[in-house]
Order: C-alpha cells, then structure tokens, then sequence
C-alpha cells in the first residue's frame, strides 16, 4: 500500500478516537462533577534515511542530519483534568460538594464484577427506603453511599433535619433517636493516572494496579479519624462539570480540519496509485 495512504491512515484513526473524547465532554456539560478529558499527541515510529553517505558534505548544515519519515501520529496520554467545576447554590440539605479538587465520596456500585467501591465527585445525595424500614442514602443513580468504614449509611426513625458539616460529617436528626452522626467516606486521591473511568460519573482502580509497583495506598487516602479535618464539604451545594464548551468545540474543529486534511492525503495518494497504473 502507498506510504502517503498508510501514515494518513494511522493518523485517522487517532483523531476519531480524540473526536469521540471530545464529543463525550461535551455531552457531559451539565453532568454534576463531571471531569474533562486531556489528550495528548505523538509521533508514531519514525524511520531515518542516510542520504548523504559523506559526512564531509554535512559541513554548516543547520537542521538534523538524514531524511526522517514518520508513519502517522498516536494518542499518547489520556488524562482526567481535576480543576474545580465552578460551584452553584441548591439549599437543598442533601447537596453537598468539595471545595478540594482531590476529594472524591466512596460509593458502593453492583455490576458485572460484582460490588465494588467506586469513586464520585457527584455529591447530589437522596434518601431511599429499605426492606427493613430504614432510610439509605444513595446516588442520584442509585449507589449506596458509604460511610467511612465501608458500610452503607442507614438511618432509622423520621428525619427532622439533615445537616453536613465542613469535614464531611453527616448529622440526622430524627423524632424517636435525636441526632446521629455518620462519617461520609471521602477519599484523597494522590495519583490521578492510575484510576480509571467507569461510566456513570465513576471512577475506580483498575484490575492491574498490583502489577503496575503500586498499592491502593499509594493512590488514595481514606480520610478518617484525624485526618478528617483535611475534607471540604460544602452542604446546599452542587460541583457543575469543569468543561468549557467554548474550547472543546475549538479542539472539534481543529480536528476536523486535521481530519479532512488526512482523508484529503489518501485520496491523492489513491489518485496517484491511478495515475501510475496508468502509464503504458
């Protein structure tokens, strides 16, 4: 196959790949929390011809030496960006959002591997009954969340007042028990790069993490105990994504341009296959 159409090829099938992140950005606008997705490009192999086999004729040559020819471009590095969503006012009791942009809720997720504890920014929390008429809190889709020993948070009795305090404690007071205090699980994340996204505005570690030299410490630490008091909670709160639409569709229309420009290159180098073909 043509070396034109070959490298056009490999780039293309890059930037579909960096259309679709950006496409999932935007989609996820609105979505509570939500973090953004930065791609980074590189050279794939490139090969390297002497074309001047004596040096003697290099003399006061400015640029590298021989002839480099690359054979497209590859996605290098996909990475979540954590800076903080700007921050809007609920006064909803059960809204709650970090004013820290490494701080994640823990939330216990069911799904083709089983139940997991997963990771989520979305702090847009609701109370759903139970088989034993307690009051569960939960996710907007429905996760568990979890305290900070693993456990689901249950609460028992009719609520009066729920509160939330800046260390990401959970106050409930109900008519028959008085106040009951639940710690939230909240988790520092330290080493971003080595969770992975979910779907559903989750993260969490990937099946690998043992073999990559690294432990589960290593990446995040559960704020409990003293260490609490690092949270930022704020109650009556929502985190809005951290996307800026009017630069994602800048980054969509240059790589449209790049992909025009790579879907142009195969069809000249097909119309130059042609052309040889041609020649009797």
């Amino acid at each position: 196959m043509n070396r034109t159409m070959m490298t056009a090829t490999n780039t293309l099938n890059q930037l579909q790949s960096k259309i679709d992140q950006i496409s999932n950005d935007i989609a996820n606008v609105d979505t509570t929390a939500y973090k953004k997705t930065q791609t980074s490009f590189n050279d794939l192999l490139t090969q390297s011809f002497n074309n001047q086999p004596s040096e003697t004729k290099e003399k006061g040559r400015l640029t590298a030496p021989r002839i480099r020819q690359g054979t497209g471009a590859m996605i290098s590095q996909s990475q979540l960006v954590l800076s903080q969503g700007a921050l809007k006012t609920t006064d909803r009791n059960l809204d709650a959002a970090f004013t820290r942009d490494d701080q994640f809720f823990t939330v216990s997720v069911q799904d083709d591997n089983g139940v997991n504890t997963r990771l989520t920014r979305d702090g847009a929390f609701y109370l759903s009954p139970n088989a034993n008429d307690q009051m569960m809190l939960v996710t907007s889709a429905g996760h568990k969340v979890l305290d900070e020993n693993g456990e689901p948070i249950l609460i028992e009795g009719n609520i009066k007042d729920i509160k939330i305090l800046e260390n990401g404690l959970l106050i409930v007071d109900t008519e028959e028990n008085g106040e009951k205090s639940f710690g939230l699980g909240i988790v520092s994340v330290k080493k971003l790069q080595f969770l992975d996204r979910l779907g559903g505005n989750l993260l969490g570690l990937p099946k690998n993490f043992t073999a990559l030299g690294v432990t589960e410490d290593d990446i995040m630490t559960a704020l409990t105990g003293d260490s609490r008091n690092q949270a930022a909670v704020r109650q009556g709160t929502l985190e809005s994504s951290n996307v800026d639409l009017s630069k994602e569709m800048t980054d969509l229309i240059n790589v449209q341009r790049s992909y025009q420009f790579q879907s142009r290159a195969v069809t000249m180098a097909d119309q130059m296959s042609g052309l040889v073909n041609g020649i009797r």
